[in-house]
């Protein structure tokens, strides 16, 4: 007789939360997944235990007496899982006197990130800094996964993230360049009402997806979501192409010119921030501590290079 697949450590993060929330909406939200993506991964997880964990009715979602008695267990297996992969993340980097910086898109670029890295290796001159590029799907994911100590990112974050602010500035609309807009230095959210946005996939954190597409509009429009992209470069030629239009920051105009594409203020959209982000469960980490402490110091020393930056 063939045994069931043993579940994956994924699979049994997914079921305690839904175990927690006992509300498919909630739950999904909490994961930054659809309602019917969650469903298949739980109905997954009891073909492969073979037995029914929920009941779920048009009301309300509880556990069977197997959910029950498997909750301890797989929480037990969660909670081991991450102190394994922790403590070797932590002896795999402390042997080498390594510490990995993801950035994302050209933060590795910005003044504030180039002041930091000085002060971090002027501090830490035998400490190894590795710097890693990341897509916009696994910015906050390596983080969740322990692949990076620290990010480069623009927030708005997720649960479990934490920041250090460093930088604010206007966000820029990106159409391309025969759009009957671009001729103009500016527009208003309003004049933008109807134009397919950028979309990104459903594992990016749900509150940042809806940040960098601007929605809601103040005046309650509807978004129209368009083409779904990983990266700036595969944004960038989406938009010149003529099939959507994309919110950056300012710094795009001088970070990311491309042919084809034309940069416009928006005179009422909200400015972004950036940050030094990093899972706050490994906020006492060595490696997290020194990256914060240089930016801090580099904010002090005044090396950051604009008078927009902050570090708090």
């Amino acid at each position: 007789m063939d045994l069931p697949l043993s579940p994956t450590v994924h699979q049994l993060r997914i079921f305690l939360i839904l175990a927690e929330e006992l509300h498919y909406g909630r739950a999904a939200a909490r994961l930054f997944v659809t309602q019917p993506a969650l469903s298949r991964q739980i109905l997954a997880l009891e073909r492969r235990l073979g037995v029914s964990l929920f009941e779920r009715n048009s009301r309300s979602v509880r556990l069977t007496p197997a959910g029950a008695a498997v909750l301890p267990e797989a929480r037990a297996v969660v909670d081991a899982m991450r102190e394994v992969h922790r403590a070797s993340c932590k002896h795999a980097r402390s042997a080498c006197g390594q510490v990995i910086i993801g950035t994302v898109g050209a933060e590795g670029a910005m003044p504030y990130a180039h002041a930091i890295l000085e002060e971090l290796r002027r501090r830490n001159p035998r400490l190894c800094v590795e710097m890693r590029l990341l897509d916009l799907v696994d910015h906050f994911r390596a983080l969740e996964r322990g692949e990076v100590d620290v990010v480069f990112g623009r927030p708005p974050v997720p649960e479990g993230v934490a920041t250090l602010h460093l930088a604010t500035e206007p966000r820029v609309v990106g159409v391309s360049a025969d759009h009957p807009l671009a001729a103009r230095t500016s527009v208003t959210l309003k004049e933008l009402t109807g134009e397919p946005v950028i979309d990104h996939p459903e594992e990016c954190p749900q509150v940042w997806r809806e940040f960098w597409a601007a929605d809601p509009r103040p005046d309650g429009s509807p978004v129209v979501y368009g083409p779904v992209v990983r990266d700036v470069e595969t944004a960038l030629t989406t938009v010149a192409q003529g099939r959507a239009i994309v919110f950056h920051p300012a710094a795009a105009r001088s970070l990311f010119p491309r042919p084809g594409v034309v940069y416009l203020d928006v005179e009422d959209l909200p400015p972004c921030t950036s940050a030094l982000a990093w899972n706050a469960a490994s906020g006492d980490h060595p490696n997290v501590v020194a990256v914060r402490r240089a930016a801090r110091a580099a904010w002090t020393n005044g090396r950051q290079g604009s008078t927009t930056n902050r570090c708090t």
